[in-house]
């Protein structure tokens, strides 16, 4: 289990550009199931995420081929419906390999997944609508066994919250099921869209997608496509939050600024100054940040929660108190603990936390909790006194393609140690 070895208080700058959006990857890579052909998926990240999908896909009988950043997946000949326990517990995402496997061959057995330990992630959501699509559910020593006997049948879902990884497994489901089915209270987040871009190009006919209302209308079968991941828009607001904790600038390359939206107004109210031009964006961090009145993680196009602990590392050294309320998942204030051994003055109640701003952290000895929890501790060992030690840096492979080496790039003094 490596660890990163950080000396703090170096203003970064720099032009970076960011990697392919990992919420995007996994889904499109676990869509290739679907389509008998070879896909070819550019922008893909190298993560353990990805690597954990591959093995999966692997496992079903894929043959996969990585070429630099460009993953090559040939489906022509699936032989197998079960995803054994140990690969669905990598990582947290693997349910979504659901929707595909039934929509290929009308049966999967597979485990609860794992990941990281930031809460509840109850899967009834997915279970809920395989149901409706005429899927029945065997349930037996920590195993699931679903079976279309009679095919996927379309059908009309309403979602009581709109869950990303449902309305991904429902859409791939939908995408070879008979008729047309409509999600009522989709997710609407950009890597929904990005997936129905896909999809759409293997032959699927899916309209709405990145809207509240998502109709699929089923085709018989799917071909292999090739397409490109979009940017990763939460490791563009990592990389935003390293330049703003240290007083520096970066300049982001080939993003897509509207999928920023909620964030970038947040950087603004710490008084970052950000300029937008194409599909470009630069970020000028001011001598100090200034406190966030309250900020709120929603679905999107709400503030994600996957930047609500890297933001609370900014908030740390933000003149004034700021809030930040977490409404999606129960346990993700983990990375408290460990940042106020460097120094923060944060208290929690609940699912509120209300962070003091310091004049300045200092360098200590800290354990990443989990992907985005280990993001926030980077950051603030960028901004901290003296040297910072990373470790489980584990969860951080999740989620960042290279994040030591783009910080390097940027003017951090930041190194691996395995």
């Amino acid at each position: 289990m490596g660890k990163y070895i950080i000396e703090g208080q170096r203003k970064l700058r720099g032009e970076i550009d960011v990697q392919g959006s990992k919420n995007s990857a996994l889904p499109i890579l676990a869509a290739t199931v679907l389509c008998k052909g070879v896909s070819v998926i550019h922008n893909c990240p190298r993560l353990l995420d990805i690597a954990a999908t591959i093995n999966i896909l692997e496992h079903l009988g894929c043959k996969v081929k990585r070429e630099g950043s460009t993953v090559i997946v040939d489906s022509t000949d699936i032989t197998r419906y079960d995803i054994p326990e140990n690969l669905m517990h990598e990582m947290r995402s693997s349910i979504i390999f659901l929707g595909a496997v039934l929509g290929r061959l009308g049966k999967a057995n597979i485990s609860t997944p794992g990941g990281c330990e930031i809460g509840l992630r109850p899967i009834n959501l997915h279970l809920d609508a395989m149901e409706k699509f005429g899927v029945e559910l065997e349930e037996g020593h920590g195993r699931l066994e679903f079976t279309a006997k009679n095919g996927l049948k379309a059908a009309t879902i309403t979602l009581s919250f709109p869950s990303v990884g449902a309305t991904e497994n429902i859409i791939l489901a939908a995408s070879t099921a008979v008729g047309t089915t409509v999600i009522i209270n989709a997710a609407r987040e950009p890597e929904i869209s990005d997936l129905a871009d896909f999809l759409n190009g293997c032959g699927a006919r899916i309209s709405g997608a990145g809207e509240s209302t998502v109709v699929i209308e089923g085709v018989k079968s799917l071909s292999g496509t090739e397409h490109t991941v979009i940017p990763d828009r939460i490791a563009a607001a990592t990389y935003m939050g390293a330049a703003a904790i240290t007083q520096g600038s970066v300049t982001l390359r080939n993003i897509i600024p509207s999928h920023l939206g909620s964030v970038i107004s947040v950087f603004e109210e710490m008084g970052c100054d950000i300029s937008i031009n194409g599909r470009n964006l630069t970020l000028v961090a001011p001598s100090r940040l200034q406190r966030v009145k309250t900020i709120r993680t929603m679905p999107y196009p709400g503030f994600p929660t996957d930047l609500q602990a890297p933001v609370m590392a900014l908030t740390s050294v933000a003149k004034g108190t700021s809030v930040i309320i977490e409404t999606i998942f129960e346990n993700r204030f983990k990375h408290v603990g460990q940042l106020a051994r460097l120094g923060a003055k944060i208290m929690v109640d609940g699912r509120t936390a209300v962070v003091e701003g310091v004049d300045r952290l200092t360098g200590a000895e800290v354990v990443s909790p989990d992907l985005r929890g280990g993001c926030a501790l980077v950051l603030a060992g960028l901004s901290a006194k003296g040297t910072t030690v990373v470790d489980a840096i584990n969860h951080i492979d999740r989620g960042y393609d290279g994040l030591e080496d783009v910080l390097s790039s940027m003017g951090a003094n930041i190194k691996r140690v395995e």
